[in-house]
């Protein structure tokens, strides 16, 4: 290279060094508005940004962030019962985070539950953030919390359901009418801190009911007779005695008198096989569940309550980090439809196949009954591929159980019946006695390989194995027993049995179930022992009262109705204002009738003490939170004793206090049926309590500074007592 050429080169170098230098630097590109989703709670939130990415950023309304004022009505009678809702004071900072967010937002997306209370709180957020864009909102709703679902309801996102809101809307209103016109005559006539309801008091109407039939009851004795027999091989056969002369004619035999006789008489009898009729019989599969058949089969399982049964599902509902994602395990829990999706369908027959053989598949749709809304699909796992063994190192003791009860049900709905081989023997005597031998055996298992439904258990006559016998075969006898026997009274109402006659009866939704179940005892109307539910002495006074005065809200038909009404509310066919009106305009005239006329319940008990600052006698009353030692010539004199028994203290001040500048720490309390809970040292003033006991810890999710320790058999777990974030902490 010539040096006028180096120098040419460096000179163009140096130009080009210059021209880059000059030019002004490209500022950095601002990121694009991220679109706001807001869902409920914390757990769903988290699961669901995972699958949305950076141009989403999602938000929880931990719940309600509007509702009807507690210390008063909030309902305008006169104008159409037009309700006065008030943002909850816990939810400030939420709404003003919310509100932030959503300024910024193209779109904000209301991903709140699918069913009435989910559209209704969509509905309350978008009316708190008023000064944002009406167009900006967008409802979407998915019944299972999987990324192609989620995504799929960003596509068919659409407005908000007014029609449902009003559903919801007239649900709350009738609710909170009765709740605040009931009230104050229960507290007044019986005890203070009572409540009444259309669903909790026809529930503890149909206890009282049960209880009053079980004292009723006068037991019949009857005997039973069993002949066995001695077969070659040391087999036996053992047959029980149904007749005489006539094999449809069935013997009754009253008392001892008769059954020795009858002994006797076969005793002396000789015996041969009359007849041996095999029949085939074919068990189906249950539909997959709905809420109400999976708080029922929890609770006959695992002795769950409907309440935890609700808890658990919700945790596998909401997601469940499985290892190499976080997925929501099972479709939405609040459902009284048993229809399934064509996609799911395809997926667990296609399952069946491949795992068991074409042998096993049968498949089949089923029946959502008449009454039920059928908004969304069964409750089913979200992927069947997800099958329990393979994930169950993910999920705690609960959440297996649960998870593994939803699998199987769900597929064994897809898989053929079971199919078995009933034998009846019929065994007759010279003297002209019939007894019989029933079994049974499994020819084919089909759904039953993957699922045993709690409520088919055999009878023990279904469990005997029947030996080989032929028609008039001789049998040489062995023994007779006579047996004493007693008829039984109806059973007690379970949690999973009164959930079952609720549902028959049309009279709820699944979203009440549980919190009807926790309400009625939390109330001290019902007492649970075991897994028996017994009604109170006040919830039979409670019961008796409102009988008198309001028959409507403790008649089945009426309330069914009533349930009823609000669907056809949601579908367009009643308008909401009418609906409450019907009720309301009758219920008025009775509450007036009732404060007049209902007499007041006397239930103090006498003391021996005088009080310090009237003279009057001192007695004991009943309160919502137990006995306590008052003056009987209350409200003029409003002593009340307090007693000088050890208090204990949970170290940790009321919060309910707190907020009103005072410090009086929660203590350790007993009901009155000693049943400990935690309540303010500042009772009857501050009526704060809790069941379960209070611990001082900051909550990761929300800015509460208590959580609580919950206690199930051997199982601790512990819950904020604000968002329900489960925290880890040790024994």
């Amino acid at each position: 290279m010539t040096h006028d050429l180096i120098l040419d080169y460096y000179f163009n170098q140096e130009i080009i060094m210059s021209n880059t230098t000059k030019k002004p630097t490209k500022k950095a590109k601002k990121p694009s508005a991220r679109h706001l989703v807001i869902v409920e709670s914390p757990a769903k939130a988290k699961t669901i940004e995972k699958f949305l990415g950076r141009s989403y950023v999602v938000r929880a309304s931990y719940g309600h962030v509007r509702d009807l004022p507690k210390t008063r009505l909030g309902i305008d009678i006169e104008d159409n019962f037009v309700p006065k809702y008030i943002e909850l004071k816990d939810k400030k900072t939420i709404l003003k985070e919310l509100k932030t967010l959503a300024k910024a937002a193209p779109t904000i997306y209301l991903a709140t539950d699918p069913d009435r209370e989910g559209e209704a709180i969509a509905w309350h957020v978008q009316e708190s953030l008023d000064s944002i864009d009406a167009d900006k909102f967008k409802r979407i709703v998915f019944s299972e919390i999987t990324k192609t679902s989620v995504q799929r309801s960003i596509e068919h996102a659409r407005d908000i359901d007014r029609a449902m809101v009003d559903a919801q809307q007239a649900r709350r209103i009738l609710d909170r009418l009765i709740g605040y016109s009931l009230s104050p005559i229960l507290g007044k006539k019986i005890q203070r801190g009572l409540s009444a309801g259309r669903v909790q008091s026809v529930s503890v109407k149909l206890i009282c009911e049960r209880d009053a039939q079980i004292a009723a009851f006068v037991p019949e004795e009857f005997w039973i007779i069993t002949s066995t027999f001695d077969l070659p091989d040391d087999q036996t056969l053992q047959c029980q005695l149904i007749a005489k002369d006539d094999p449809k004619n069935k013997l009754e035999i009253p008392n001892e008198t008769t059954a020795r006789r009858v002994e006797s008489d076969l005793n002396a009898s000789k015996f041969h096989i009359d007849s041996i009729t095999i029949k085939p019989i074919h068990r189906q599969p249950k539909p997959p569940f709905i809420t109400s058949s999976l708080q029922q089969e929890a609770s006959r399982w695992f002795g769950w309550s409907a309440k935890k049964t609700m808890s658990v599902a919700q945790q596998l509902y909401e997601g469940i980090d499985i290892g190499s994602e976080t997925v929501g395990l099972i479709t939405y829990m609040r459902t009284d439809s048993v229809r399934i999706a064509d996609e799911a369908l395809h997926a667990v027959r296609s399952y069946v196949t491949t795992t068991y053989g074409d042998t096993y598949l049968n498949p089949r749709a089923f029946k959502t009954k008449g009454n039920a809304q059928d908004a969304h699909e069964a409750i089913r796992p979200s992927y069947v591929t997800h099958p329990p063994d393979r994930i169950d190192t993910y999920l705690s003791a609960d959440q297996k159980k649960l998870y593994r009860l939803i699998w199987n049900r769900f597929v064994a709905s897809q898989m053929t019946a079971c199919e078995l081989e009933s034998t009846q023997i019929l065994v007759k005597t010279d003297t002209n006695y019939y007894l019989k031998a029933t079994g049974s055996r499994i020819v084919f298992d089909g759904f039953k390989k993957v699922y045993e439904e709690k409520t088919e258990e055999p009878t023990d006559s279904d469990n005997q194995q029947l030996p080989k016998l032929s028609e008039q075969q001789t049998l040489d006898l062995n023994v007779v027993l006579a047996t004493q026997k007693f008829t039984q009274p109806p059973p007690r109402y379970t949690e999973a049995s009164l959930i079952k006659t609720l549902e028959q009866e049309g009279i709820g939704r699944p979203s009440t179930y549980a919190p009807t179940m926790s309400t009625i005892q939390d109330r001290g109307y019902v007492d649970k022992n075991g897994r028996q539910l017994i009604s109170t002495e006040l919830g039979q006074i409670v019961n008796t009262k409102l009988g008198e005065f309001f028959d409507d809200i403790l008649n089945v038909k009426f309330t069914a109705n009533l349930e009823n009404q609000l669907d056809d509310i949601m579908s367009g066919g009643h308008d909401w204002h009418a609906v409450v009106r019907s009720f309301y305009d009758p219920f008025s005239k009775q509450i007036s009738i009732a404060d007049a006329q209902m007499e007041k319940v006397n239930r103090d008990k006498p003391t021996d003490l005088d009080c310090e600052n009237c003279g009057s006698p001192m007695v004991i009353k009943t309160g919502r939170y137990g006995e306590f030692t008052a003056c009987s010539n209350y409200p003029e004199c409003k002593t009340i004793l307090k007693t000088p028994k050890t208090v204990i203290s949970t170290g940790i001040n009321c919060p309910e206090c707190t907020k009103n500048n005072l410090e009086n720490p929660i203590v350790e309390r007993k009901t009155r049926r000693g049943k400990i809970f935690f309540g303010c040292s500042g009772y009857p003033k501050c009526t704060f309590a809790l069941w379960d006991r209070p611990i001082q810890h900051a909550c990761t999710e929300c800015d509460s500074t208590i959580i609580l320790e919950k206690v199930k058999k051997d199982t601790k777990m512990w819950l904020c007592m604000r968002c329900n974030t489960e925290h880890v902490l040790e024994n």
